[in-house]
């Protein structure tokens, strides 16, 4: 018997909302940003590792603006249609992917509106996943005072920012846990808001890598002048 094939490191781009909050008639990953569509930089982000063997991004079924943002890799590129929510989108990627790779590969998910992701903070991740039994998240420590709201918008609690982490992408994992975490939680009916909560909700812990505050998610207008301001600081030009 042969032995098994040496994991690969594929990636996943969830590409397939519309980003309403940004009240644009362009999906929010199709608008430009820095000369190139978010989405784009998105995925060469992701890509800049050289351990990543392929990208799988889930678009709408109707999505009209893909051929014209579509990036060049050093890797393969696939598309999916992918679903009406995160989880839906992330899921026909991997349902894809466990065509093309092996269960014990690893898929490093990434958000189509994070287009400044710093290449060594993929580096560190990866190395962290790669190691690890579950997998590993970019995140970031809370370093502000923490406040729950009364349902009248008052402050009706202060939370302990202790062990508290805003949590950021990419988020890797092997490919058949992951997939089978989320198939879990799509026949239940429960929707996970990333990744890391489908493992946390089969019992799978992630290991948190501290990244960069400048990994932002483009989700307001007001966001697309700071991620200009990121990309300029960064000396991006891809």
């Amino acid at each position: 018997m042969s032995p098994p094939a040496r994991p690969r490191v594929w990636a996943v781009v969830p590409a397939a909302g519309t980003g309403s909050r940004m009240g644009h008639a362009t999906p929010k990953q199709y608008l430009e940003l820095g000369g190139r569509p978010i989405v784009a930089r998105a995925v060469q982000r992701v890509a800049s590792d050289p351990r990543v063997h392929g990208v799988v991004v889930a678009l709408r079924e109707d999505d009209a603006h893909w051929s014209a943002a579509r990036p060049r890799l050093h890797c393969a590129l696939w598309t999916v249609v992918g679903g009406d929510t995160r989880q839906a989108s992330v899921l026909a990627a991997l349902d894809w992917l466990v065509r093309a790779g092996e269960s014990h590969d690893w898929v490093a998910v990434h958000d189509a509106a994070r287009p400044c992701l710093r290449p060594d903070d993929l580096r560190v991740l990866l190395d962290v996943a790669l190691a690890d039994a579950v997998g590993a998240v970019l995140a970031m420590p809370v370093r502000d005072t923490m406040k729950r709201a009364d349902p009248e918008g008052r402050v009706a609690q202060t939370v302990s920012r202790d062990h508290l982490w805003h949590a950021l992408t990419p988020q890797v994992f092997r490919l058949g846990q992951l997939r089978a975490a989320l198939r879990s939680a799509e026949d239940a009916g429960r929707t996970v808001t990333d990744e890391a909560q489908a493992m946390e909700d089969a019992g799978l812990a992630a290991r948190l890598v501290v990244g960069h505050a400048d990994n932002l998610k483009i989700t307001h207008p007001a966001d697309m002048a700071l991620g200009e301001q990121i990309l300029a600081a960064q000396g991006a030009d891809d």
